[in-house]
């Protein structure tokens, strides 16, 4: 296929990211933590849904979610440090690990009990479990799962990520007079919440302590999803080969180049306008292939989908609020 046939699309996904990140940082949009790659697939859907999409742009969509993607997750690295986990201590590292791995076997138990496919289980637990969308996205090649499904399966993270930033600092004015200070807020929030966005505003609802805990808890748990897709690889070759298929082996290289880039970031090597010149990079990667998922998620298939994945991502957001409130507790300092 010639080089060309990818111009449309790939054009197409980074207008609409670009637009994305724009609008995300008008005042209202951003005081409420409304995320550029929520307003990206959103635009996509919508776009997508209003009239047929030209021919000439799949290819490029193509690209989009899945290059783009990889090179946006890599990029996402270069938000994180090493000494971030040495910051936190082995105490907050144990509850993101068993926040994510509760949430995500939960997530596999409760799903096929609702009826749900093997793959928006997966992609639904590990939204929840990990980062939001950033995670579904990057789950999505390593099992690959379709389109249909990662649309779904964000949608559903999205919606009670964006129920629990609000709840979060409410339930705060609750718990703290039973003893739950700022720092203690921020590790809750930071291993519970869905998205980045979220955990910030959240925490800043409280003060800038928690803010601060509860971010760098988030980087923690974030820094989790390398070592969850190479798990997740090497489980599902491991199935096929089972199941007498001859898959070739799903290795999630762009892991390797995430853990590479919090490396790079720890060094202090790269030039201060570099770095953040690479970081708004990466954000419009992962905005462009967001939006083409958008443009790549029908309405009809959403309602195809029925009511049993926005049922598991409500039990998984019950079960972070509370049990992972529980994990918490039982390890506070």
């Amino acid at each position: 296929m010639q080089k060309t046939a990818y111009i449309s699309g790939v054009a197409a996904a980074l207008l609409l990211a670009a637009a994305a990140q724009w609008l995300a940082a008008l005042p209202w949009l951003a005081a409420h933590a409304i995320s550029p790659l929520l307003l990206a697939i959103v635009g996509g859907m919508l776009l997508a849904n209003l009239r047929p999409l030209p021919a000439g742009w799949l290819p490029g969509l193509r690209l989009c979610r899945q290059s783009l993607l990889r090179a946006g997750i890599v990029l996402f690295g270069l938000q994180l440090t090493l000494g971030q986990l040495q910051q936190l201590g082995g105490r907050v590292l144990l509850i993101d690990a068993l926040v994510l791995a509760s949430t995500f076997g939960l997530a596999l138990w409760l799903g096929r009990r609702l009826g749900l496919d093997r793959d928006s289980c997966v992609l639904i637990g590990a939204g929840s479990a990990i980062c939001g969308a950033a995670a579904v996205l990057a789950t999505q090649p390593v099992i690959r799962a379709s389109s249909e499904r990662a649309g779904v399966a964000v949608a559903g993270v999205v919606l009670f990520g964006s129920i629990a930033m609000l709840l979060y600092p409410w339930l705060y004015g609750l718990l703290a007079p039973l003893g739950l200070n700022q720092a203690g807020y921020g590790v809750l929030t930071g291993s519970t919440l869905h998205e980045v966005a979220q955990v910030l505003v959240a925490g800043k609802a409280v003060g800038e302590a928690a803010a601060a805990s509860a971010v760098l808890t988030k980087m923690l748990r974030v820094m989790l999803l390398a070592p969850f897709l190479l798990l997740l690889a090497a489980v599902w070759q491991r199935r096929a080969a089972a199941q007498g298929q001859r898959a070739p082996i799903a290795v999630p290289w762009f892991a390797f180049g995430f853990i590479a880039a919090i490396a790079l970031n720890s060094s202090g090597w790269l030039p201060p306008a570099l770095h953040d010149g690479l970081l708004l990079l990466g954000r419009l990667l992962l905005a462009a292939a967001m939006a083409a998922l958008g443009l790549d998620t029908r309405f009809a298939a959403l309602y195809r989908a029925g009511w049993r994945p926005l049922a598991l991502a409500a039990l998984l957001f019950g079960w972070l609020l509370l049990g992972g409130g529980g994990i918490n507790w039982l390890l506070r300092a």
